[in-house]
This record gives structure tokens, sequence and C-alpha cells, in this order.
């Protein structure tokens, strides 16, 4: 008997997009329709795509199928890289 595989979330996929470093995007609610009632700051800011919470993210990409992106961990080498850069900076001048 064959293995089952796992198959991708296509919903999940054609909702939310995934940034280089793994960031999952959505798009706001509230877009549909009585637009007319909304402010313009409003609309501008629904207009914007959003940064999913993390926590929410992990499971998202889950869903599609991406486990081996993590965006903590590439946040957190950037900031170790840039620490070292400037510690070496500090010691040359």
């Amino acid at each position: 008997m064959a293995t089952k595989t796992y198959k991708p979330c296509k919903g999940v996929a054609k909702r939310f997009k995934v940034t280089g470093t793994g960031k999952v995007k959505r798009m706001s609610g509230f877009n549909s329709h009585r637009r007319s009632v909304r402010s313009a700051a409003m609309k501008r800011r629904i207009r914007r795509p959003q940064i999913m919470f993390e926590g929410h993210a992990e499971n998202l990409r889950e869903y599609m199928g991406l486990t081996g992106l993590r965006p903590r961990k590439v946040a957190h080498e950037r900031a170790l890289a840039a620490k070292i850069k400037a510690m070496s900076e500090t010691s040359a001048a």
C-alpha cells in the first residue's frame, strides 16, 4: 500500500502570500461593500497587505507545505550580523 503524500491546501495558497524570509502576508477584510461609510484613512489602510502574527503564520505555512521557513531565525541572524559589523567598525577606528 502506498504512503499518503501531503497535499498543500490550495485555498490557503490563494489567499496568503509568503515573503522571501517566510513572513505571511494577507489582505485586510472590511473591503467588499459599504465603502462610503469608511473614512479615507481606513480605506487606504485596508488597501495595503498586512503581515500575519507569527503564531498564525506557522500554521498557515504548514498548510501550504512550507515548513522550512523561519522568519524569527532570519531576523535573529541579521541582528547578529549587524552587531558583529558594528563591533568590528568600532574596534578598527
